[in-house]
């Protein structure tokens, strides 16, 4: 078992990575159905939360079905951090999360994300600010530090670790590798074979099979693995993995039928999150990668792209079961 605070995790977890633009609440359902054990919201600004802003408001949106939940805040200031430490904790999530990883210039130029892996003294007062400002258990998303030549995590593991966190998952690239080159698991195993480390530490980046995260197990003896991109379009890596490293098989990939099950099971609960217009529209990014290998697919795709009502879906799945049924996934 591995603890997070009063949060009991199974053991070796496995963790669903807060996404931007990705992992709202249909995304999440989707993948907590699959067997994700501990999942993240999107991150959020600490100065949208701070002003009201509708979208950074809305992704406080949390429902009892996703528990152990998370919500990710983000930003460089500490009384705005504390302040939406504060804020967070009227919506009751089971933990707070800061994002320090973020790559992206649009964060990195606030001085917020993986930014601020370039001033650990700011890290850990900002790091401190939402640890005081919450009875909640807070833990960090970072990178290796902001380039190859800056790697720093050692550092930032520990003095992270002494102002409260209780788990830190750490992102085996640096900022300047942005999703680039192959992560390196070997800065997380010495992290976790460092003596002085107490607290859990999760692995994430590149983990798009079972046979990695087998590996990633086995070789860097971190305490679970945080999977971000490898479950976009395929929430079912998360039992996946859990057989293989039960039974040492891999199940069978999932039909055709599978996929536009979770299709309409995610764009069903889309609509009902946003309304029906916006929540197909959201769905627009989601459709290559649920079919993703099948090449029959594109004759589809246009028409999918454009439907705007429920009904349209529903014939555009039937169709697409009728003509590819007897194509391979």
């Amino acid at each position: 078992m591995v603890k997070i605070g009063n949060i009991e995790l199974p053991e070796f977890p496995l963790l669903l990575a807060p996404m931007e633009d990705v992992s709202d609440p249909p995304f999440r359902k989707l993948c907590k159905m699959h067997g994700a054990d501990l999942m993240y919201s999107e991150f959020i600004s600490s100065e949208g939360l701070i002003r009201d802003a509708i979208k950074s408001r809305k992704k406080l949106d949390i429902f009892d079905y996703e528990r152990p939940i998370g919500i990710q805040i983000f930003g460089g200031d500490e009384e705005a951090m504390s302040m939406s430490a504060r804020i967070v904790e009227t919506v009751q999530p089971d933990l707070v999360d800061i994002n320090f990883g973020c790559p992206v210039k649009k964060v990195v130029c606030k001085g917020a994300g993986a930014g601020v892996l370039k001033d650990i003294d700011l890290m850990v007062r900002l790091t401190k600010a939402v640890v005081s400002s919450t009875h909640l258990p807070v833990t960090v998303k970072t990178r290796l530090g902001w380039d190859t030549e800056s790697i720093n995590i050692d550092e930032v593991a520990e003095r992270l670790q002494e102002t409260g966190i209780k788990a830190l998952t750490i992102h085996a690239r640096t900022r300047s590798q942005m999703y680039k080159g192959e992560a390196d698991w070997q800065h997380i195993s010495r992290i976790k074979n460092n003596p002085n480390i107490e607290i859990p530490i999760f692995g994430n980046g590149d983990v798009a099979s079972v046979e990695k995260a087998w590996m990633y197990k086995q070789k860097y003896n971190c305490d679970g693995i945080m999977i971000g991109r490898g479950a976009i379009g395929y929430p079912w890596i998360f039992n996946e993995i859990k057989h293989f490293l039960k039974t040492g098989e891999k199940l069978a990939q999932p039909s055709l039928e599978d996929r536009l099950l979770a299709v309409r099971q995610h764009a069903e609960w889309s609509v009902e999150w946003k309304g029906e217009r916006p929540g197909l529209v959201e769905m627009r990014q989601h459709y290559n990668n649920y079919f993703k290998g099948i090449s029959h697919f594109k004759a589809l795709k246009s028409r999918f792209l454009q439907a705007l009502t429920l009904s349209e879906l529903y014939e555009l799945i039937k169709e697409a079961k009728d003509q590819l049924t007897e194509l391979e996934v």
